[in-house]
């Protein structure tokens, strides 16, 4: 951040002709608005650092430099410069027209820096928790997939027994019919060709009897 400096001379010497009137406007207007910065809060505006001189010129000696944002207290007014006094008890002169009123933004979010990093710290301890949080419910939903995976393999190998099962069965059961199927017909077989020795062997002549 570079340091300001007014420099009156510079102006009186580029050319530029002002008449005395306009001069007496110029030192006036200042203290106009200087007067009614004396019962309201003042601080140094958030962008520039500034000397401090010793008199309402920059010619005078600095006797030390103020920062953006530092609060101050007006003392006079002369020309273009303000006298002002710092919180640590400095006192010198500034241009006017980098004094702002009321309370510094800067000043303001320093105030508030320490419950903003609170805020802030409260907010990481609840990410942490959530982060925990989420890396149970992660490692709990992979051993329930690990579970599920297992059993699937389980149902998998009773489905591939029962299956075997059933066939060994269905395997029983034909040759069963088919065993029962032998038998019957080597039984009517068996029936059939003894009917047949049966029909054919010889019969006995009956006798007859002596009444006839």
């Amino acid at each position: 951040m570079k340091t300001l400096e007014y420099n009156p001379i510079k102006y009186y010497n580029s050319g530029i002709r002002v008449s005395k009137k306009m001069l007496k406007f110029i030192s006036v207007v200042p203290a106009i608005f200087t007067v009614s910065a004396f019962a309201a809060q003042n601080h140094i505006a958030d962008d520039v650092q500034l000397f401090m001189h010793s008199g309402p010129s920059y010619e005078f000696r600095i006797v030390g430099r103020v920062r953006s944002g530092d609060s101050i207290t007006i003392d006079k007014a002369s020309g273009d410069y303000t006298k002002i006094k710092t919180e640590s008890g400095k006192e010198g002169w500034v241009l006017t027209r980098y004094i702002a009123e009321g309370e510094s933004q800067l000043k303001s979010l320093q105030s508030e820096l320490p419950t903003l990093r609170s805020e802030v710290d409260n907010l990481r301890a609840e990410l942490t928790h959530r982060e925990e949080q989420l890396q149970t419910v992660q490692t709990q939903l992979t051993n329930f997939r690990a579970e599920t995976s297992n059993r699937d393999a389980e149902v998998l190998e009773r489905d591939k027994r029962i299956r075997e099962l059933e066939f060994q069965v269905a395997s029983m059961d034909q040759s069963n019919l088919m065993r029962w199927l032998t038998h019957g017909g080597l039984i009517a077989l068996g029936g059939l060709i003894i009917g047949v020795i049966v029909s054919n062997l010889p019969r006995r002549k009956k006798r007859q009897s002596e009444w006839f």
